[in-house]
């Protein structure tokens, strides 16, 4: 398998594990601080990918230069989550993970700021095939409230941590010096943890965690292990061996990962026009991925 295919294989998981952080943090988000969730969040899956680099590759005295880059990452990152569980206090799963669909778009505009990416005829086309069909699914395939704009807060307020998990995948490959993926993640994680526990360290002393309810550890634990550890590690793998823009248009897929969650979950089936959305996004993924 050539390293292009395992990177695609890396985006594919990882579009199937940040599925599920939508479905749960929409049920966990009222009950919790975002900062002091997003906290708890990078600590635990932090103390995963140390332990996996630990054992692996090892931590190198040289991936610890200049390590103001991870600073850079972690704080890209936590402002992503942060925005991402404030943003689901109002917005539906759907809608929101419509709104992540956006960041091919943000993704190439960066990696071409950043790294000279140029996108092709094709690429550009099917990113705006993909856009059409974000909006479509944000505006509920309401074509009244697409022309009025009428979107709601949460979409807006997680629009803009999307914005910065657009910008973190062509930083990715600017600032890294050739250290291995799990241990890139780890210094991310280390800093992003020490960023968020600054940030939410008032919220963070004033939660009652053991009142609690369970929905809430139960988000926290798949948040760290599944959407955070381990696709921290596949978004990173997969940023180094694939441009920005196709690395995130696996994001298409996201929407359609969170429609078969809420269908397991809830028994919620989206309109039958919404789907139409959905489509249109997984056709943008097709031609972003074309050869």
């Amino acid at each position: 398998m050539s390293q292009s295919h395992r990177g695609h294989l890396a985006m594919l998981a990882f579009s199937a594990l940040v599925a599920g952080s939508f479905s749960l943090g929409a049920l966990a988000a009222p009950f919790v601080d975002p900062g002091a969730l997003s906290a708890l969040r990078f600590l635990l899956a932090g103390l995963l990918v140390g332990i996996a680099a630990l054992t692996t590759t090892g931590l190198p005295r040289s991936a610890w230069v200049a390590p103001w880059r991870y600073l850079v990452l972690g704080a890209l990152l936590a402002a992503y989550f942060v925005l991402m569980f404030e943003g689901l206090k109002t917005a539906d799963p759907v809608p929101a993970a419509a709104v992540f669909t956006l960041t091919p778009v943000m993704a190439a505009g960066f990696g071409w700021l950043l790294l000279r990416q140029r996108l092709t005829g094709r690429m550009a086309l099917a990113l705006t095939i993909g856009a059409a069909g974000a909006l479509w699914v944000i505006f509920r395939a309401d074509l009244a409230a697409l022309m009025a704009l009428r979107i709601g807060p949460g979409e807006v307020t997680y629009f803009w941590g999307c914005a910065a998990h657009a910008l973190y995948t062509p930083m990715v490959r600017r600032l890294n010096r050739g250290e291995p993926a799990v241990v890139f993640t780890f210094g991310m994680m280390v800093a992003g943890t020490a960023v968020l526990t600054l940030w939410a360290w008032p919220a963070l002393m004033a939660t009652d965690w053991a009142a609690l309810p369970r929905i809430v550890w139960v988000t926290l634990a798949y948040v760290a292990v599944a959407a955070s550890a381990l696709t921290f590690v596949l978004l990173q793998y997969a940023t180094l061996r694939l441009p920005a823009a196709k690395v995130m248009a696996y994001t298409y897929l996201v929407p359609s990962w969170v429609i078969l969650w809420e269908v397991a979950l809830h028994g919620a089936v989206p309109p039958g026009l919404v789907l139409v959305g959905v489509g249109l996004t997984i056709l943008a993924l097709g031609l972003l991925l074309k050869e």
